[in-house]
């Protein structure tokens, strides 16, 4: 069983059931949603693993949530799969233009949608998202979930340990209160953004004074994590 999460966003029920019974035989996981609005906040809620989205959406269409997508460095890396009933040539050109990775027209078989998308997984390649990182001395094992600093164990709560995997995966880069409680907390979970600031002094406090400075304050936009000062 490959356990990846695909997401479904397709306004016609009876394509997403038939959709979901191909994927769920073949061993993956389904997330559905009938709009871009429940699709984004899926996304940012559960990352999936890839993305097939109908063309013709009501409100917002599909290119539109794909070229949304790709724009933001945080969702540019979730491939998507175009579902939609043109077969023009350049309605093709136009959502690869976009940066969709494949294009699938209706109607197809099960097995061929499968196929196209083991392909398109195959290609975005195993996210080394296993792999321990390391900065310095400071060591965070996603595997067995542990943070250590200089071979001894770091005592920190869930959400600091979230933050601190978020921060060491997406270095040298400033986020808002906004971005990281979207990447942290999830899209659907309403927090207040000065929350972010109690986890961050926490955070900090986890790490001691060695390395509390890898977490930087950025005046006027948020936070960033970088081993330079």
């Amino acid at each position: 069983m490959s356990g990846k999460n695909i997401l479904i966003v397709d306004d016609e029920a009876p394509i997403r059931e038939m959709i979901v019974v191909a994927l769920e035989m073949a061993g993956y996981e389904c997330l559905e949603a009938e709009n871009t609005q429940q699709a984004h906040a899926l996304i940012i809620d559960r990352q999936p693993d890839l993305i097939l989205l109908d063309w013709m959406l009501p409100g917002t269409s599909g290119i539109e949530l794909a070229r949304r997508l790709k724009r933001d460095e945080l969702t540019a890396g979730i491939p998507i799969v175009m579902l939609t009933a043109k077969d023009e040539e350049d309605n093709k050109i136009q959502g690869l233009d976009v940066g969709a990775d494949d294009y699938i027209t209706k109607p197809f078989s099960p097995r061929e949608l499968v196929a196209r998308l083991k392909a398109v997984l195959r290609r975005a390649g195993p996210a080394d998202s296993e792999a321990p990182i390391e900065v310095g001395g400071l060591l965070l094992d996603p595997i067995s979930h542990r943070v250590t600093i200089d071979g001894r164990p770091a005592e920190m709560g869930p959400t600091e340990y979230r933050l601190l995997q978020f921060f060491m995966t997406h270095q040298e880069r400033a986020y808002t209160r906004g971005q990281l409680l979207d990447q942290v907390w999830g899209g659907n979970v309403y927090v207040e953004e000065r929350t972010v600031d109690v986890h961050i002094r926490r955070l900090r406090k986890a790490l001691g004074e060695v390395y509390e400075n890898l977490v930087q304050t950025v005046r006027g936009t948020g936070y960033r994590f970088s081993t330079k000062n």
